[in-house]
């Protein structure tokens, strides 16, 4: 059961040359989809982004932090080779298995105006785990 005190977010942290991502939320999944969040706000703003296409998305990983690795790197993958940005998700995850739902639309520069392109999610600063609050924390940083 998730503490209802703990208000999930999405965060950026800076890291040299490239981008930190975290998601904090009250369940594990929850804080996968703010570091989602917060990999589209690495690029844009969330509420520009109309939720028009869903794109399904499955992982499995021998353990949290590489789940995280693999679920970023797959919406980065979606975000290059369809030309998409992502404004909504949904996360299930069940013994290192995650099944998610990204939404959002074509990217449009003029309407996106993009910040920056992500190229992959790295072990650099990974790591998921519940704090002492309850609060479950998923980050990365994230090459641009």
């Amino acid at each position: 059961m998730a503490p209802a005190s703990i208000e999930p977010r999405a965060e950026l942290f800076a890291h040299g040359a490239d981008i930190g991502v975290r998601g904090v939320g009250p369940t594990c999944a929850a804080a996968f989809e703010q570091a989602a969040l917060a990999l589209t706000m690495a690029v844009t703003d969330p509420a520009r982004i109309a939720a028009q296409t869903q794109t399904a998305i499955t992982c499995e990983a021998p353990n949290d932090e590489f789940l995280l690795l693999d679920w970023l790197n797959a919406l980065i993958y979606e975000m290059a080779v369809r030309r998409l940005v992502f404004g909504r998700f949904a996360v299930a995850i069940d013994e290192h298995r995650l099944r998610g739902r990204a939404w959002g639309e074509p990217i449009d520069r003029a309407r996106h105006a993009p910040a920056v392109e992500p190229k992959g999610a790295t072990l650099t600063a990974l790591k998921v785990e519940l704090n002492d609050k309850g609060a479950w924390l998923a980050q990365c940083v994230v090459d641009v």
